[in-house]
């Protein structure tokens, strides 16, 4: 911890900064939206489709929105569009809380997407641009905040839906309300460096981002990685409370899925970061990484060769044990790969609409999560039906490997390097 310390106190104060707001922008939301369900269909007493509909239009104000965040990230700075949306996530929150009614909820679910998509490109970007050559080690260290948040927030969210989910909503309000107010006062203003300001319209920044074709193959190549990280929350816990059921051990060994991959993150992110920064290039990193996320399913594919036990020890080790050894893979695969993901974004843009680039990227892996759960879930009863329990498994496994290849053919083709700056393309001319 004391050395964790020590790196972030290397970087300048915005970038100290971005790290905190991340796991307080994290501990906030994750210790509201696991309860909000229970919520919504418990205490409100709503249907199940209404339930889907709320929580649906959060996630589709989100990632449909995210180019739009980019862009204007990139049009008018990153503070203001880190600032709006920890304010917007403030009142989405406490409407949450506070209402009851069908439109309000809408509205306030709407209000909490409509905030990521605001903050989530202009961090990244304002992290980029201040880490400078330190991108990759910055990266990493944010990946240690942002798993923090995640593994903090549901437990201080279960103490306080204990006392009254309003009680949650109010206190998650009130964290997102006094990031505002630190950020506001302490970060640095900070606009993208180059063309695609105010000068430039926004149909030319988009045409620019969506003619980055080495960008859009990227993008696309690592959709697999999004839908196997995802099997964490869907995949996974289903296979464990297939196996174990929905009693109290079905609940403890999904929470140790979850302790697995976020504590793993935390006291390993750095040391695998800087292992493969003296071995690899990141185009080969990126390859590793996915590979590993695609290996992660194997151990649940090979489980299913074993018989059943009826009950007892046998069963709770076949329920448990290839399911938190698969979260632990999928962790170390996404700790090879964020860092150099984070940073090839960056490197593909030429340093021009970072923002923007990320916003699209972020919009193109959303869609790709919805779809590739759908054919996960899918996948899931096809094998159920046909009596083939490895079938999903391999499924994952295949994917995983096959966005590897596609990352591979890209890194060996020059596609994953930074473009020519305008300076080196005029000085090629010449």
């Amino acid at each position: 911890m004391k050395g964790l310390l020590t790196q972030v106190g290397s970087y300048d104060r915005s970038v100290r900064l971005l790290m905190v707001n991340q796991f307080t922008i994290n501990l906030g939301f994750y210790m509201l939206m696991p309860y909000l369900a229970a919520h919504l269909s418990g205490t409100l007493g709503l249907a199940g489709w209404i339930v889907g509909l709320v929580l649906g239009v959060r996630n589709f104000s989100q990632q449909g929105m995210f180019l739009v965040g980019g862009t204007l990230a990139d049009r008018f700075g990153y503070k203001p569009m880190i600032v709006a949306g920890c304010v917007l996530r403030t009142l989405g929150f406490a409407t949450l809380g506070l209402v009851g009614s069908l439109p309000a909820l809408l509205a306030a679910s709407a209000a909490t997407g409509l905030a990521g998509a605001l903050f989530n490109p202009a961090v990244r970007a304002y992290l980029a641009a201040d880490a400078g050559e330190r991108r990759v080690e910055a990266f990493a260290l944010f990946n240690v905040f942002y798993q923090a948040g995640i593994l903090l927030g549901p437990l201080v969210g279960m103490v306080l839906t204990g006392v009254d989910f309003r009680v949650t909503c109010l206190v998650a309000a009130g964290i997102f309300a006094l990031l505002s107010v630190v950020q506001i006062r302490a970060l640095p203003a900070r606009r993208a460096e180059g063309a695609g300001g105010r000068e430039s319209g926004v149909l030319a920044q988009w045409r620019a981002v969506l003619a980055n074709r080495p960008f859009l193959l990227f993008s696309v190549a690592m959709i697999g990685s999004y839908v196997l990280t995802f099997q964490v929350y869907l995949a996974l816990p289903l296979e464990v409370r297939r196996l174990g059921g929905d009693g109290e051990f079905g609940t403890v060994a999904v929470a140790l899925l979850f302790a697995v991959s976020g504590l793993s993150t935390i006291l390993g992110q750095t040391r695998v970061t800087a292992w493969c920064r003296t071995r690899y290039e990141p185009g080969q990193a990126l390859v590793r990484g996915l590979a590993v996320m695609g290996l992660a399913f194997v151990p649940l594919a090979a489980a299913t060769a074993v018989p059943v036990p009826e009950s007892g020890t046998g069963l709770w080790l076949l329920a448990a044990l290839p399911p938190t050894l698969a979260a632990l893979l999928l962790a170390v695969g996404t700790m090879i790969a964020y860092p150099f993901e984070m940073d090839t974004i960056v490197r593909l843009s030429g340093d021009r609409l970072v923002a923007t680039h990320y916003g699209l990227y972020n919009t193109i892996c959303g869609i790709g999560i919805t779809v590739g759960n759908l054919g996960a879930g899918a996948a899931l009863d096809a094998a159920r039906a046909a009596g083939l329990p490895a079938l999903p498994w391999i499924t994952l496994c295949a994917l995983g490997l096959a966005c590897a290849a596609a990352l591979y053919g890209l890194h060996r083709a020059g596609r994953l390097a930074a473009p020519p700056s305008a300076r080196e393309a005029r000085a090629a001319r010449l």
